[in-house]
């Protein structure tokens, strides 16, 4: 990668296998959490990595690129702590640990979106920039989501 540009696709294709990972991986993180309240706003978010996921297809297609990720090891290993996590821990320290599991998915999310979001907008592709845009406000929304959960009832 030498520009913008080619930094940009490679990212994007970056998120792209990272969406795909975790909307594998939230099933199995719904099924091993206790706290109802929890369970339901990972069931909701995996309805919105769908989503996010055919947004993404629309943000290749403005570039005219076909979908398809590539490797992401910041992702795998995330997930692969969320699985360590409902091996190793019970109860009170499950619900936790995978609520900042969560977290940290989405913390790296943030900033991936942040900085394709900003790249479109030099780039000039105003629609790649609404689109990743609207991405974004959801990964924050939900990362708001846990933070109000682990508050309120998670790490009571």
């Amino acid at each position: 990668m030498e520009t913008l540009a080619e930094l940009f696709e490679h990212t994007l294709k970056d998120v792209y296998y990272a969406e795909n990972a975790i909307a594998k991986a939230l099933p199995k993180v719904s099924k091993a959490v206790e706290n109802p309240d929890f369970k339901k706003a990972i069931d909701h978010h995996l309805e919105e990595t769908m989503g996010q996921i055919k947004t993404l297809d629309k943000v290749f297609k403005t570039i005219g690129v076909k979908p398809e990720g590539v490797k992401c090891d910041a992702t795998d290993g995330l997930l692969k702590e969320a699985e360590g996590l409902i091996e190793e821990a019970k109860g009170v320290a499950l619900d936790a640990g995978l609520l900042a599991a969560c977290q940290a998915v989405e913390h790296y999310e943030i900033a991936r979106y942040g900085s394709l979001r900003e790249w479109a907008k030099v780039l000039g592709n105003e629609e790649a920039h609404v689109f990743l845009s609207e991405i974004l406000d959801q990964e924050k929304a939900a990362n708001g989501k846990m933070t109000n959960l682990a508050v309120t009832a998670i790490n009571r």
